[in-house]
């Protein structure tokens, strides 16, 4: 049997009108939590609410995905933001999903950055502290999802945020522990899979040089440009069933 819980994460409403990944609905039934657009980097009200509504009868965790607004961009190029207007977009974007997900009976429970600000936030400190901070300042019991490096860890001890760290199933790692933006290699499928077994039966990843390294992952991202991701998703089941973070933490700390 593995020797923790996880949860299994993707992103959706990634789209405008007749522009969508019509696989993310497809993969609803395998995953924990998803991402949801606000309507900022990506996403339109329609299709918002239709991911709202799946989410609601599956009972999935739903969490803001947010991102730049860099127009023709989708959220994947850089922007130089001072404090205050980091904190503008992402209270902005977490607000706008939010109120829609009340208007259903939802709530939200994590944020996660997209492309270009994630990126950044997993490479400069004081950036991810300020989204760390505007999160708090919307709901200080929201979850901070970034990525499974010193950084996420330095930003929850600094401002004290729920943390959840997230591991990258296609992705290659540096010997920093940092994701590899620039390779374009991706991990095959098999060796996600067993990328996925090593994290659950031993806590460790293999890194690009092939040393293993200590990681203390929570949720597991799934890209669904993947065009075998359904593929993937459901083997990975076959590994473990994924759930929800806060769930696995109350289920490890006794509460339930």
């Amino acid at each position: 049997m593995p020797s923790k819980y996880i949860d299994f994460n993707i992103d959706a409403a990634q789209g405008f009108g007749l522009f969508k990944n019509e696989k993310e609905s497809e993969l609803l039934d395998y995953v924990s939590s998803v991402n949801i657009s606000c309507g900022f980097h990506a996403g339109d009200p329609l299709l918002i609410r239709e991911f709202l509504l799946k989410c609601k009868d599956k009972n999935i965790t739903i969490g803001a995905h947010i991102g730049f607004n860099d127009i023709s961009g989708l959220g994947y190029r850089p922007m130089e933001l001072s404090n205050d207007e980091i904190e503008a977009i992402v209270l902005y974007q977490i607000g706008a999903l939010a109120s829609f997900a009340k208007s259903y009976g939802l709530t939200i429970d994590h944020v996660r950055p997209h492309g270009a600000m994630y990126k950044l936030a997993s490479e400069n400190f004081n950036f991810s502290l300020a989204i760390a901070r505007a999160i708090q300042k919307f709901d200080k019991w929201l979850i901070y999802v970034g990525l499974d490096n010193e950084i996420l860890g330095d930003v929850a001890s600094e401002s004290n945020i729920i943390i959840s760290r997230e591991l990258f199933i296609d992705k290659v790692y540096t010997p920093e522990f940092n994701i590899d933006w620039n390779s374009p290699k991706i991990i095959s499928d098999e060796d996600a899979l067993n990328r996925i077994r090593t994290v659950l039966f031993s806590s460790q990843i293999k890194l690009g040089n092939g040393i293993f390294m200590p990681v203390k992952t929570d949720t597991i991202h799934f890209n669904t440009k993947n065009p075998n991701i359904n593929k993937l998703l459901k083997e990975a089941n076959d590994i473990i069933k994924p759930t929800p973070f806060n769930y696995n933490k109350a289920e490890l700390s006794g509460w339930v």
